[in-house]
């Protein structure tokens, strides 16, 4: 009769356990979804040494803490601190209607650099939970809003690469500057020109050019600028 009972014992203790380990579990991954409203992450900005620092970037907070010098009171990246100022990431807006979670008119590849800033505090920072707002619901399920700020930087990325092998293909021109002597570009083989970046506008809204070296045969295609004041074949520009 001992037996049975020492069974029910170990198969009790057993179950217990498992039990005391899922709540462990579930204890720690509700504490890692931690939800904050605007007000609450706004005590975190490192005006009291009694809480730690918080950040946010497109409705992530991480903790920022081990950071203080940079990012507590004073510190140069303060006005991160207790709140979502996510376009700031690349505006360099830091002042009034920059500090905002807002992307708005943000191309694709600066929406692409802010989720690169985002994952830059996943890898180096202690993720602690969401804010409720534009990028999260009540609830912490993405919104609309963050499903498409990542759509857009998968536009960027893959716009980005494809511009990045385009351009391969013809090299660019050597350059350098000095307060001295100004600007000077040059090709070790070819002649340099101006060339738009065809897929400058879809990436950043606004049209660009780059210097890229031609061989003489090349020199006649549509599109090719030289340098004010250079010699049609010049191998060195002053610009």
């Amino acid at each position: 009769m001992a037996f049975p009972a020492k069974k029910f014992i170990t198969s009790s203790f057993v179950g217990f356990t498992l039990l005391v380990a899922l709540v462990a579990f579930l204890l720690k991954f509700n504490s890692s979804q931690k939800l904050f409203t605007v007000e609450e992450l706004a005590l975190y900005n490192g005006t009291d040494d009694s809480l730690p620092i918080l950040l946010g970037i497109l409705g992530s907070l991480f903790d920022v803490t081990k950071g203080k010098s940079h990012y507590g009171a004073g510190g140069g990246y303060s006005h991160f601190a207790g709140r979502d100022a996510s376009r700031a990431f690349v505006s360099g807006n830091f002042t009034g209607d920059g500090l905002t979670d807002s992307l708005r008119g943000l191309s694709s590849t600066e929406v692409h650099s802010v989720v690169g800033w985002r994952d830059f505090y996943f890898r180096s920072y202690k993720f602690v939970g969401r804010l409720v707002g534009r990028y999260y619901d009540s609830q912490g399920n993405p919104t609309k809003y963050l499903k498409g700020a990542e759509a857009k930087a998968a536009r960027g990325a893959q716009l980005m690469e494809k511009q990045k092998e385009m351009e391969a293909k013809q090299p660019s021109c050597n350059s350098r500057w000095s307060q001295d002597d100004g600007g000077e570009v040059w090709c070790d083989n070819g002649f340099p020109r101006l060339v738009q970046r065809p897929l400058e506008i879809a990436l950043t809204g606004k049209m660009s050019k780059r210097c890229a070296c031609y061989n003489e045969d090349q020199l006649g295609q549509p599109g090719l600028e030289v340098y004010s004041g250079c010699d049609y074949l010049a191998k060195r520009c002053r610009v």
